[in-house]
């Protein structure tokens, strides 16, 4: 089986990624007590995010009452 040829780099992606946040980070640091703040606060305004720990919450409160 042949393997296809990705039209993207996951490295640059994520390095992409990081700066995009470093950037907004240091535009905003007053806002925040700590980088991990900042992240965090980020991860909030997701509505993926959201929804997964909401399901994380619900599937560890089930599991504490089995």
């Amino acid at each position: 089986m042949s393997m296809k040829d990705k039209s993207f780099d996951c490295v640059e992606m994520k390095l992409a990624a990081q700066q995009r946040l470093h950037v907004e980070y240091e535009l905003r640091k007053v806002e925040f007590s700590s980088y991990f703040a900042f992240v965090e606060a980020k991860a909030n305004e997701s509505s993926q995010q959201q929804d997964f720990w909401a399901n994380v919450a619900a599937a560890k409160k089930e599991s504490v009452q089995l």
